[in-house]
């Protein structure tokens, strides 16, 4: 029986047997027992399915992992330690030193220093390109070694709204990828792979959690794209694996595993970025509410977003679901049942008046958190994008006077009130 989404967020991943406990059970335990070296040998040569050691995978973390896949509509999925760590192997599993990504300029400041400082030390080029570029503009950002595209369903503090549809004609039409990172929206919103992507990311820290409790990360593999049409651009999905008894990743494990299975079997080995078995099972937790929750702060961000638009000391607003706003068509088209939580706006006297209203917030906290069931506020000028120039932080679309507030659950009415009485002490 196929479930909605809505189902899926409370059954999915795992079904009980008759007797077995109702909640996933946490398998706290790094090792697995056999009988034999022979069984054990067996999962080594990846010809049988199991478990030898938590580093690389554990019972807890695959079905929670299966349930987000599902959300998402997926082939093969897996849960990392955070978010930065999924984004991390989604492209290392494909792009290495000498290779080159095109991504959206648009994105959280963290994955765009892991793309332009840290990655680029272990060789790996990335160009930025405006998130509204046209075709042409996108196409030109295109090299011979170029592995992968990626860019954020909903940007990170800017709300820009990607147009999946342009970025994954490009990516295709130059044979790779287009990896999406779909933390803001969730699978209850959009879900990427319905509009060409073929790779998406999660910081499951974010909406999945809700609750502030469990850093973790997840990777989802729509498990559509033909690596082997494009063997010499992706060798390490196409030919042996020398590193793991040569096993030909795509032969073995079709187009539907093999990038996961590559993820999990390489890369997890070497990194060893797991989310832990206690941590999967709070975010499992918090899964089960998501589409209830993704209403309300939906709700509440529309709310909010419709009061600051008309507040004096207030000199712009950036929400998608406002009527105008620059992403308003491109959210009616990807998210038209809500998109997020989080509401970007400039406070009038720029980046002095926007800490004055932080400092006399009282429902809302500051913190570098966002998409929470508490509602927190930040300014990413002098926090999460404080390690970009004042060029890079236009390019991301952050300018100084940007102050991100992320909506929870709580009454739109005090959420409204606790901001006009900020306000006011400018």
């Amino acid at each position: 029986m196929k479930l909605d989404r809505e189902s899926v967020c409370v059954q999915g991943g795992y079904t009980p047997g008759n007797g077995e406990p109702r909640q996933i059970p946490i398998v706290q335990s790094t090792t697995f027992k056999y009988a034999t070296s022979e069984d054990m040998g067996k999962l080594f040569d990846l010809e049988a399915e199991g478990y030898f050691y938590s580093r690389l995978q554990n019972p807890t973390c695959d079905a929670v992992a299966a349930k987000i896949c599902a959300l998402e509509g997926g082939s093969a999925a897996m849960l990392t330690s955070s978010g930065q760590a999924a984004n991390f192997y989604a492209l290392f599993n494909i792009a290495a030193c000498g290779d080159h990504v095109v991504c959206s300029s648009s994105i959280y400041g963290g994955t765009y220093n892991l793309f332009s400082v840290t990655m680029k030390r272990m060789g790996l080029e990335c160009t930025f390109v405006e998130p509204d570029c046209s075709e042409e503009e996108l196409n030109r950002a295109f090299r011979e070694n170029t592995k992968a595209v990626f860019g954020e369903t909903i940007a990170n503090p800017a709300l820009t709204v990607l147009d999946i549809e342009k970025f994954a004609k490009a990516a295709h039409a130059h044979g790779v990828p287009l990896i999406v990172d779909n933390t803001f929206a969730t699978p209850i919103n959009c879900r990427p792979f319905e509009w060409g992507a073929d790779i998406v990311t999660h910081s499951t820290t974010k909406y999945m959690d809700g609750h502030g409790a469990a850093i973790g990360g997840c990777i989802v593999d729509s498990g559509k794209f033909d690596w082997t049409r494009y063997p010499e651009k992706f060798p390490g999905l196409c030919t042996p694996d020398e590193s793991y008894h040569g096993v030909t990743y795509t032969q073995r494990f079709g187009l539907e595993g093999a990038f996961i299975t590559k993820a999990t079997a390489q890369l997890m080995r070497d990194f060893g970025s797991v989310q832990s078995p206690q941590s999967a099972f709070m975010l499992n937790l918090g899964l089960e509410s998501l589409h209830v929750r993704m209403k309300r702060h939906c709700e509440n961000a529309q709310a909010v977003a419709e009061f600051l638009q008309s507040h004096p000391k207030i000199s712009w607003v950036s929400y998608c679901g406002l009527p105008g706003d620059k992403y308003y068509e491109l959210a009616q088209k990807y998210l038209p049942g809500g998109s997020c939580g989080v509401v970007s706006f400039g406070v009038k006297g720029g980046r002095k008046a926007a800490e004055t209203f932080m400092k006399h917030l009282k429902v809302a906290a500051i913190e570098t958190h966002v998409a929470d069931a508490r509602t927190c506020c930040l300014h990413p000028a002098s926090a999460t994008h404080r390690q970009m120039n004042d060029a890079e932080l236009a390019a991301a679309g952050v300018s100084p006077d940007l102050v991100r507030f992320s909506c929870g659950l709580e009454s739109a009415n005090d959420l409204i009130e606790d901001i006009r009485q900020a306000l006011e002490t400018i």
